[in-house]
């Protein structure tokens, strides 16, 4: 069982040395543990330190391409290097990495295929009320959207089994957390939450500008990601705003028309008639593309299922790789010291 903590830096020199130090290199039920940096276009000394504080893997951006993608690189590559666990925690320590043997639990119990680092949000003290009471409702929808029971779904301190890393595939250029949460949903994995402490973090986000900013992209995300997994359903919603009324409309024009035939009634329905007609078509023509939607998302689902093969097929391929370089090397020393004996022996002669 391999383990790799995956951490996604910019410019968190003064951060990243003391959170690869906290991580425990031994688990139990874990074999062996290794941490991976992602470096998304740093420019300080951040790649340095984080050598120097025993990183075993350094995988650099040329530029910053953002936490999405940086996560999704760190996904990638931990698979390539043979993890059958992976944990993504952040560079500026707010995760303790003493929080690690806990989250990875329930995967290696065979409890869970994702599991989620609560950080119990509405006891932290320096969360103001506003933060709190938007955190609360924005993790309401996502767990809504997602169908899943987590109370933090925007923590970035997760686990994830190779399986559930072999599904994921992260689209978004802004965070991770969200859309990552609503597929793992949306395709049935398992996925439970674990309470956990956290560090406070002094310096402003580096994600976004302010919560309004965080809370419109968020939005964003969850519509996207949403309409997605769920199109005709979401397309008919839609279409339920314009057919309603447009029903209404017409009942009424139909009320006039029976009524001035009766000769109770004197109204034109015109109007009525004309409004009510566009709207239902408008509702119809809706839900016609939420249909074509829907199929166009039948064909999306058999190409998750082939990326998902074709990745398996990747990383079957890397660890044939490493293991038929390790028994070449374990053979070319056997036949190294067998030579030196052999040389020894003759000269002995």
């Amino acid at each position: 069982m391999k383990l790799i903590v995956q951490i996604p830096a910019l410019n968190e020199g003064k951060t990243i040395g003391a959170v690869i130090a906290n991580i425990p290199r031994t688990i139990p039920g874990v074999d062996q543990v290794e941490v991976l940096v992602v470096d998304d276009g740093c420019s300080d000394d951040t790649v340095q330190v984080a050598q120097r504080a025993g990183a075993d893997y350094i995988v650099r951006h040329t530029a910053n391409k953002g936490l999405a993608n940086a996560y999704q690189t760190g996904i990638d590559m931990a698979l390539r290097m043979g993890a059958d666990i992976i944990v993504n925690t952040d560079a500026d320590h707010q995760y303790p990495g003493e929080e690690i043997p806990r989250l990875v639990a329930p995967i290696i119990e065979g409890r869970a295929d994702i599991v989620v680092g609560d950080r119990q949000v509405q006891q932290l003290e320096h969360f103001s009320l506003l933060k709190k009471g938007l955190q609360h409702l924005g993790s309401s929808v996502v767990r809504w959207a997602s169908e899943t029971d987590v109370p933090d779904t925007v923590s970035g301190f997760r686990a994830l089994s190779r399986d559930a890393a072999l599904r994921t595939f992260v689209t978004t250029d802004f965070s991770y957390t969200v859309e990552a949460l609503i597929q793992a949903g949306k395709r049935r994995l398992t996925v439970v939450a674990v309470p956990i402490s956290t560090n406070y973090v002094e310096r402003p986000s580096r994600l976004h500008r302010g919560n309004w900013n965080f809370i419109k992209r968020q939005a964003a995300i969850i519509a996207r990601t949403y309409a997605t997994y769920e199109p005709l359903k979401v397309f008919s919603y839609i279409a339920l705003v314009f057919l309603l009324p447009g029903l209404l409309l017409l009942g009424r024009a139909a009320y006039v028309f029976i009524g001035r035939r009766m000769a109770y009634v004197t109204a034109d329905n015109m109007q009525a008639l004309v409004a009510g007609g566009i709207l239902v078509l408008m509702a119809l023509i809706i839900f016609l593309i939420g249909l074509v939607a829907d199929l166009v998302g039948g064909v999306r689902r058999i190409q998750q299922e082939t990326l998902y093969r074709v990745r398996t097929i990747q990383v079957e391929d890397e660890a044939w790789r490493r293991t038929a370089s390790a028994r070449l090397d374990a053979l070319e020393q056997a036949t190294s010291n067998e030579a030196l004996i052999s040389e020894r022996n003759e000269g002995r002669r």
